[in-house]
């Protein structure tokens, strides 16, 4: 039987985003060379989620891409037709990766590669709600919603209110 404990509630993963929001503005300096890119699947509502708080903060629109990192990954096939929209270049902008938890890091690692390969941004920089630990590879996220720190065989559970019924993140226990 698992044990599921709730790290974040509705309200703290909506604190969580509004605080990234604010941090990519002041990073950046304003938002007028950003673009977002969330990574299937999680990190695109939490891209979606961001972009909406920018626009309410700062009264612009921020392009927000989609990206399927599937035919990038070292540990996986793609068996299905690629998902990305990426509506915007990328050339010169302020790329901001969103995903829903970091672990080893090889899925950021495939992001870039896809991003870059469709251009060259000014910068890449990395948004995640949770950063778990256990990096596999040298990657370090800009914005965190929040660490928690993890065993191996702990596993991140992030729902969100558009897919799920609720906004909440958990830790499974076995």
């Amino acid at each position: 039987m698992e044990k599921r404990t709730v790290i974040l509630d509705e309200k703290a993963v909506n604190r969580a985003v509004t605080r990234i929001s604010y941090e990519i503005i002041e990073r950046n300096k304003g938002v007028s060379s950003v673009c977002l890119v969330g990574i299937l699947s999680g990190g695109v509502l939490l891209a979606q989620r961001i972009a909406e708080r920018i626009r309410e903060n700062e009264g612009v629109e921020v392009p927000v891409g989609i990206l399927d990192i599937t035919p990038f990954r070292d540990d996986r096939k793609q068996t299905g037709p690629d998902r990305t929209r990426l509506d915007f270049d990328v050339t010169g902008k302020n790329i901001v990766l969103v995903d829903d938890v970091l672990y080893t890091g090889r899925s950021a690692r495939a992001a870039m590669d896809a991003v870059i390969r469709r251009g060259r941004p000014g910068s890449v920089q990395l948004a995640v709600l949770i950063d778990r630990g256990h990096r596999e590879l040298p990657i370090r996220p800009d914005y965190i919603g929040k660490n928690v720190p993890t065993s191996r065989e702990e596993k991140i559970n992030v729902r969100l209110g558009e897919k799920d019924a609720a906004d909440c993140v958990e830790i499974l226990r076995a």
